[in-house]
């Protein structure tokens, strides 16, 4: 995805630690890892958190995934370590447009933004051989911090209605089924597997019958986020309660996505056992399976995207869309990132 210039320039009108006041910018960083530290940041304060019993702040930066779902892992841990209640977010500039201004002190919320620059390089034309041509191509030259600020940091005009997720949850347990088949993933439904109310191996889901349909979908969330997480080929290198966990990770950040309620796992302490790589690529892969599920059951025709793809990858999006640029292509007036309902 692109990041919508509009974003870094919006963020222009704050002071570098992200006060609300005069113009300042913020210089790029050059470092590819940039996202990197700033997962490896966050998850060392998520690790002092639940060391100290904290639990909650894992929760709620699994709400993070589920509310910015386009967002990197990077950021969607900076948002929620910094403002654990945000919904929508969006830079200064993109909040005037709405007709809303920042609250004066408001401290912002630091994310991380690339740096796109233009590299021309000649090539010759294919009418004459003496002849050259500029080509230019988009290139990452690194990354900067930018501020956003929630809609609770700001005060003005009533925000428009977004589009919001609403409806039974049958209709996306009607668009997860169909979008597990395309997976070549057969679904059944037997009593034999009672009293557990899902299974996965291979290519096959088992689910128990008889249960209401909020229950059935995240049961089939669960079971689908085995098999993409691969967890039967990963059963020597992690521990069942980190293999179930990560599951119920990804059951509970769609539901939040769909505005479900869903069960918390009174375990979430134990997916990590003070080992700070697990966790991060936990959180990595929870993110990436969530994020694929909640596209294909959101979207109306989910099914025939060719280009969804399953399994999950284990590279982290160097790119953040625009909070703004996002509902641009529904609307024309520009509007903030915002949580499914």
């Amino acid at each position: 995805m692109e990041f919508s210039n509009t974003t870094i320039s919006s963020t222009a009108t704050t002071a570098s630690n992200g006060t609300a006041s005069s113009n300042d910018t913020n210089s790029a960083s050059h470092s590819e890892n940039a996202t990197q530290q700033l997962i490896r940041e966050n998850v060392k304060h998520l690790i002092e958190q639940l060391e100290a019993g904290h639990s909650e702040t894992l929760t709620a930066y699994l709400r993070a995934m589920a509310v910015f779902p386009d967002y990197s892992l990077g950021n969607q841990l900076a948002i929620a370590r910094q403002r654990p209640t945000a919904t929508r977010v969006a830079g200064m500039w993109s909040w005037n447009q709405l007709g809303r201004f920042v609250n004066k002190g408001e401290k912002g919320i630091a994310i991380l933004a690339p740096v796109i620059g233009k590299s021309r390089k000649q090539s010759q034309s294919a009418d004459s051989a003496d002849t050259e041509t500029d080509t230019n191509k988009s290139v990452l030259l690194g990354f900067r911090k930018v501020y956003v600020w929630s809609e609770d940091q700001t005060q003005g005009l009533p925000l428009p209605e977004l589009e919001k997720v609403t409806g039974d949850a049958g209709v996306y347990l009607d668009r997860l089924r169909d979008f597990v088949n395309v997976q070549g993933i057969t679904l059944e439904y037997t009593e034999s597997i009672a009293p557990a109310l899902g299974a996965a191996f291979g290519n096959t889901i088992r689910l128990l019958p008889g249960q209401n349909k909020a229950e059935e979908l995240n049961t089939l969330v669960h079971e689908a986020a085995h098999l993409a997480l691969k967890h039967q080929e990963r059963r020597t290198t992690t521990t069942k309660t980190v293999r179930e966990t990560e599951a119920e990770a990804v059951a509970f950040v769609v539901a939040q996505g769909i505005g479900i309620n869903a069960a918390q796992s009174a375990s979430y302490i134990q997916l990590y056992h003070g080992n700070a790589p697990l966790l991060m690529e936990s959180l990595a892969a929870v993110q990436q399976v969530s994020a694929v599920i909640l596209s294909a059951i959101t979207i109306e025709d989910s099914v025939s995207q060719e280009a969804t793809e399953f399994a999950p990858e284990t590279v982290e999006q160097p790119t953040e869309p625009a909070p703004e640029q996002k509902r641009a292509r529904r609307s024309r007036t520009p509007q903030p990132e915002t949580a499914a309902a």
